[in-house]
């Protein structure tokens, strides 16, 4: 997460410069609930804020110190009130839950208009600020990745999933409307029972519309192609997968890896790739123009494991993409047309993909060209504000007043 922080900041100047379309204007105050704000958020957050009239006002804590969230610091965003988290157990556990204090007094202070909080159950404060809300006749979204399957591990699954299925749907029904991060989420939020007309989709964005043509790449090869990783180094992020796959494709295809970024994982991978595919360099972390020469000369860009947003920046400079399926976002950005999505921990799954990827010159610039189109014209932070500014105005519109 600290390097997709800094990736986002070569972006943000050209995104800073942009002004809100008037199809995401929201006339009232906006208060925004987050358990933490990462840096990844605040050009989002930054023009979000362009379209709510009467200012955005952003309540979040801090991670724990383990998490490895780059988050941003008190002063670094207008009209953010630093919260102090209480975490009960570690996130990762499915006993897990944050109370955050002084939210009831930070919505007396702001009195929104509407509230956004994330969809979580396991935030337990939230449910005072939505009763708060409500008391006004005011809207409360709720903003999420979906329903997951619960795999609680401390008590009997059956046990434990009724309870917390009781305990998600009744804070699910408690909210207004919700906006969802992809499409599969949608799915999961109408299975849970929220109405179908109450889901938004605000596909999970990172970076602006693209304001340039996409960089141009021959399809003439002379060595290696290139495949290119950046992101934290991390055992999640699967790379010996990457490793074992390009070992195994026919020599005439096996390209040169360029794995950029730092993180705890890095000397265990690097060992891993000088026994088992020597064609990786390892170059570290990479910022401003000298991060974008390698993104402009990579041809594919391979995301083995779990998480990583620096997909969208590839796609933004025109590269296909090899991802791993993880929380169903991926979908939204990774199709035939642009890319492979494949099993999470499949190497040959893996291989094969390289092989349809690497064996094709000409496909795999139209796929480019391909992944280019999808952010300018559907995933970008101009496209998700405008989203969020519709639910805004429908739930504005129609929410019942409550006693």
């Amino acid at each position: 997460m600290i390097l997709i922080g800094k990736l986002i900041s070569l972006v943000y100047p050209l995104m800073s410069e942009r002004k809100a379309s008037p199809q995401s204007s929201f006339s009232g105050k906006l208060a925004i609930q987050q358990r933490v704000l990462p840096s990844y958020r605040v050009p989002f957050f930054s023009l979000l804020s362009e379209s709510c009239k009467e200012g955005l006002f952003i309540f979040a804590g801090d991670p724990l110190s383990h998490e490895g969230i780059s988050s941003i610091g008190h002063t670094s965003i207008k009209n953010y009130y630093h919260a102090h988290n209480r975490h009960f157990r570690d996130p990762s556990s499915s006993l897990y839950f944050c109370w955050q204090d002084g939210f009831i007094r930070w919505l007396d202070s702001v009195d929104p208009e509407a509230l956004i909080v994330e969809a979580n159950p396991r935030y337990l404060s939230s449910g005072q600020a939505i009763d708060w809300m409500h008391k006004k006749g005011r809207p409360v979204i709720g903003w999420g990745l979906g329903v997951p399957e619960n795999n609680g591990r401390t008590f009997p699954k059956k046990t434990l999933s009724q309870v917390q299925k009781w305990f998600r749907y009744r804070f699910l029904h408690s909210l207004d409307g919700v906006i969802s991060y992809s499409s599969s989420g949608s799915d999961e939020y109408i299975a849970a029972g929220i109405p179908k007309e109450r889901i938004f989709i605000a596909t999970n964005a990172v970076v602006a519309r693209p304001t340039e043509s996409p960089p141009v790449r021959s399809e003439e090869i002379h060595g290696p192609l290139k495949v290119l990783f950046v992101g934290r180094l991390q055992a999640r992020k699967r790379l010996e997968n990457l490793f074992l796959a390009c070992a195994n494709l026919p020599n005439d295809l096996k390209p040169m890896v360029w794995i950029i970024g730092e993180g705890p994982a890095r000397a265990q991978f690097q060992e891993f790739a000088n026994d088992v595919y020597p064609q990786v360099e390892f170059l570290g972390a990479r910022y401003g123009d000298e991060l974008r020469s390698y993104f402009v000369e990579a041809d594919l860009f391979v995301l083995p494991g779990s998480g990583g947003l620096a997909v969208q920046e590839a796609m933004a400079y025109g590269l296909p993409v090899i991802v791993g399926e993880g929380d169903g976002t991926q979908a939204d950005l990774v199709r035939k047309e642009n890319g492979w999505l494949i099993p999470p921990d499949e190497v040959d799954a893996l291989r094969q993909a390289l092989v349809a990827a690497l064996v094709d010159v000409k496909r795999l610039r139209l796929k480019g060209l391909e992944s280019f189109r999808i952010v300018r014209d559907e995933v970008n932070l101009e496209s998700m504000v405008e989203t969020f500014g519709f639910a805004l105005r429908k739930l504005t519109i129609h929410t019942d007043t409550r006693s």
